[in-house]
């Protein structure tokens, strides 16, 4: 086969067969064709998307290109979660404790930050000594020992998706739903969990900035998992604000343990608590999904939730104490106040300005290779719909550099609307899985 014939049949949008995209993936993650010419087939399926066939071959060739994770010796149906990616996201330090609680395994694959959406493995190395690369042997003995481990990426694990998915970051080529929907899929699939439920985040602050483009890539997941006879389970959820208050690593984890603690803000609570309702209603533990949303509520009330991230914790190397007293963890020596300028109402809070506020405190990388400051972030006040008085504190922002706050704060200044009409609260879910039917 030609590469630059098949790079220019995409381009005059024909279809490429299966072997055709088997021969561009495992000679491009081989080394055989460089990567001037994997971006150029990149951008022509961005300008011109893929079929369905198209997509089901790049997901499947991606997922087979490395070693599938073998959970068979852990008992029960295992249940994984995705997220697409947001600002604010701390959703999975409170999620799988909750969920592996209520006696669900959760054998859980993450990813670090890149730009402004934060990373769930940067957000658990604020808990000192916390290992977040577990082989394939610990990870899935600590799932079978003690129901859940969060552990990054192994090198083995889609090897392929990997390497295409820095060319995209550097290449403009990260806003397509068939690279998407592959690049999440392969991964999921290859993580060996029975069921998954995706949370597909919509809005200023998310890849997918309509509802129309989020459901069409929840759609298409869907579709995918089950040509592989997984069962999926999408939300759709809104991320034209930042979820919670917090934004920004340690700020982040200590709200995903007050969360355990039976308290946090609402919109992040009802999104942590939805996601549980329904992973504990997939892998049979609750007959439906009202029933699972008591026993994560159960398991919060009780506080074995809480004691479930101690495990995690402990048994990844750090010490149940940050845990206990999430205070102890390492923050930023600096506090600064943004203020109102006007009263009113908050109308809104850009989350991708929120997110490249946080980036420029140092707690986001441009490039998978920069070391970003655990310690900075921000502490939202006020939130949509809050009513403000001029000069009343709308955020803390917690910092180490001057230069760095001066550059956040123009951000900042940016993000927020203030208007004379209440607008009322955002919804945080916009569609569940019933809604899909």
């Amino acid at each position: 086969m030609d590469v630059i014939d098949l790079i220019n049949r995409k381009r005059r949008h024909e279809e490429l067969s299966r072997e055709e995209i088997s021969f561009l993936v495992e000679g491009y993650t081989a080394g055989q064709i460089p990567d001037y010419q994997m971006a150029a087939f990149l951008m022509a399926v961005c300008l011109n998307e893929m079929t369905d066939e198209e997509t089901i071959a790049l997901t499947f060739t991606m997922r087979d290109s490395g070693k599938i994770m073998d959970l068979s010796e852990v008992p029960g149906l295992k249940v994984d979660k995705h997220s697409t990616g947001g600002v604010g996201d701390k959703t999975t330090i409170s999620l799988i404790p909750i969920v592996s609680a209520a006696g669900v395994p959760c054998a859980k694959l993450s990813g670090r930050g890149l730009g402004f959406t934060g990373g769930t493995i940067d957000k658990l190395e604020c808990f000192p000594g916390f290992r977040t690369d577990l082989s394939d042997e610990e990870f899935v003995s600590q799932v079978k020992t003690i129901g859940a481990a969060i552990s990054g990426q192994t090198g083995d694990l889609t090897p392929a998706d990997r390497k295409i998915y820095a060319l995209r970051d550097t290449t403009g080529t990260v806003e397509s739903i068939p690279l998407i929907a592959s690049s999440i899929m392969s991964k999921k699939l290859a993580s060996g969990a029975d069921r998954i439920v995706l949370d597909v985040k919509t809005g200023a602050g998310a890849f997918m900035k309509t509802k129309e483009d989020a459901e069409k890539l929840a759609r298409t997941m869907t579709a995918l998992g089950r040509l592989a006879d997984r069962q999926v389970s999408c939300f759709i959820t809104d991320m034209n604000e930042p979820l919670g208050n917090a934004v920004g690593n340690v700020y982040e984890v200590i709200e995903a343990v007050k969360m355990l603690s039976g308290e946090g803000p609402e919109d992040y609570r009802e999104l942590v608590l939805s996601l549980a309702a329904e992973m504990i209603f997939l892998g049979g533990k609750a007959a439906n999904i009202d029933e699972g949303r008591r026993m994560a509520q159960k398991a919060v009330s009780d506080g074995s939730a809480l004691e479930q991230l101690c495990r995690i914790v402990s048994s990844q190397g750090s010490d149940e104490k940050y845990v206990r007293n999430p205070g102890l963890l390492k923050t930023a020596e600096k506090t600064a106040v943004f203020t109102a300028p006007e009263a009113g109402f908050i109308e809104g809070i850009q989350a991708e300005l929120i997110g490249r506020a946080e980036e420029a405190l140092g707690g986001g990388r441009a490039t998978k290779e920069d070391i970003i400051d655990l310690s900075v972030g921000m502490m939202l006040l006020k939130k949509t719909g809050d009513p403000v008085q001029k000069g009343e504190p709308l955020m803390e922002i917690h910092y180490n550099n001057e230069n760095k706050l001066e550059t956040a704060l123009e951000l900042i200044r940016k993000a927020y609307a203030i208007g004379l009409a209440d607008p009322g609260r955002k919804k945080v879910i916009l569609m569940r899985p019933e809604d899909f039917v």
